[in-house]
C-alpha cells in the first residue's frame, strides 16, 4: 500500500508551566488512532544542531517535558516535532524560542505545618524536576488572623528552610500562605497558595 501523508502536528508550542518546559501540540488532521511522535531541539548557540530526546522518542502522547534535557538553562531553545505511522512521517513543525532562566513559571509551594507547644514550624515544598533543584529557589510566607487583612510576612526565605514562629502570643484561627520566587532577569513569582488554617492556643 502507497505511504499515507501525514500533515504536520498542529498547534506546536514550548511552554513553561509549573517549573517545567514542555512542548504541547495538537494531532494533525485524519491522523490514524496510533500514531506517536519524536521531539528533538536546538539552542541558539548551537543552531542547526538538533539533539535528540530519548524520553520522547515515539511517544504516543502530545507532549513532551524536555527541562532535564536541556543542556543550558541560560541559552534561549526550541523544539520539533514530527508524526510518525509505519512508515510514513509528518513534516517537522518546530516552536518558539524560549529560555527556562526568563520564562520559567512557578507553581505556588505546598505548605507543611508542624504545630509544636509554643511555636508552629512552616515549610515549602516546590515540585521542581530534579535537574533545577540547585537553581536559587525562595519563598515568601504570609501569615494571619482568619478573617483579618493584617498580614505579617516572612519574606526570602530559601526553599529547604524552615520558618519558625513563636505562637504564644497566637490565640485563635491563624492562616499561612505561601508563594514561590526565582531570581532571574528580574524577580519571578508564583501565585500564592490556598490558605493553610489551623487553631492555636485553644484553651477549653
Amino acid at each position: 500500500s502507497g505511504h499515507v501523508q501525514l500533515l504536520p502536528p498542529q498547534n506546536v508550542t514550548l511552554l513553561s508551566k509549573d517549573f517545567a518546559m514542555i512542548l504541547s501540540w495538537a494531532p494533525g488532521e485524519g491522523y490514524p488512532p496510533n500514531v506517536t511522535y519524536t521531539v528533538r531541539y536546538e539552542s541558539q548557540d548551537r543552531l542547526d544542531k538538533w539533539m535528540k530526546v530519548p524520553h520522547c522518542r515515539n511517544i504516543p502522547r502530545s507532549f513532551c517535558n524536555l527541562t532535564c534535557a536541556l543542556s543550558s538553562f541560560y541559552v534561549k531553545v526550541r523544539a520539533r516535532v514530527k508524526a510518525v505511522w509505519g512508515r510514513s512521517q509528518s513534516p517537522w513543525v518546530k516552536s518558539q524560542f524560549k529560555d527556562y532562566y526568563s520564562d520559567v513559571e512557578l507553581a505556588p509551594p505546598v505548605l507543611t505545618l508542624e504545630v509544636r507547644e509554643n511555636s508552629i514550624h512552616v515549610s515549602a515544598s516546590f515540585p521542581l524536576p530534579t535537574c533545577v533543584e540547585n537553581l536559587t529557589w525562595k519563598y515568601d510566607l504570609n501569615l494571619w488572623e482568619a478573617g483579618s487583612e493584617d498580614k505579617k510576612k516572612y519574606e526570602g526565605y530559601f526553599r529547604k528552610d524552615t520558618v519558625t514562629i513563636n505562637t504564644t502570643a497566637l490565640r485563635g484561627n491563624y492562616c499561612f500562605s505561601a508563594r514561590a520566587l526565582y531570581e532571574s532577569i528580574n524577580l519571578k513569582h508564583s501565585e500564592f497558595s490556598q490558605p493553610v488554617c489551623v487553631l492555636l492556643n485553644n484553651k477549653g
